[in-house]
């Protein structure tokens, strides 16, 4: 069986304007997220999955992120399966903080990555 490599980018190069689809659970986008993202957890992407083709119909490209990448990954290969324009975020949060990208809370505290 011959796989095609999964799609990515690494946070550095994700636009200010694109959609950005959080992956973590409720607690990891609490400490902090990127602000505007769409957080569809993935243990309830199934059940979401309506709302994120609307978002990615709408805005274009979605730019799939967990902690570090494996999460969004399997995320990522399952929306280019289903004909979506989807990419992993390599190293996701830690990666996007790590590149100095800003970061927000729901909750006004500093963010971080949980």
């Amino acid at each position: 069986m011959n796989f095609s490599p999964l799609p990515s980018v690494d946070a550095a190069s994700v636009p200010a304007d694109a959609l950005v689809l959080d992956v973590r659970e409720d607690d990891e986008w609490e400490a902090g997220h990127v602000e505007g993202a769409l957080h569809v957890p993935m243990s309830g992407f199934v059940a979401r999955f309506g709302e994120v083709t609307e978002a990615v119909a709408e805005r274009g490209r979605a730019y799939v992120m967990c902690r570090v990448g494996g999460r969004s990954a399997q995320v990522t290969q399952y929306l280019t399966q289903q004909g979506f324009d989807a990419v992993n975020v390599d190293g996701g949060m830690l990666a996007w903080d790590g590149a100095g990208r800003p970061m927000v809370t729901t909750n006004g505290s500093p963010a971080f990555v949980l």
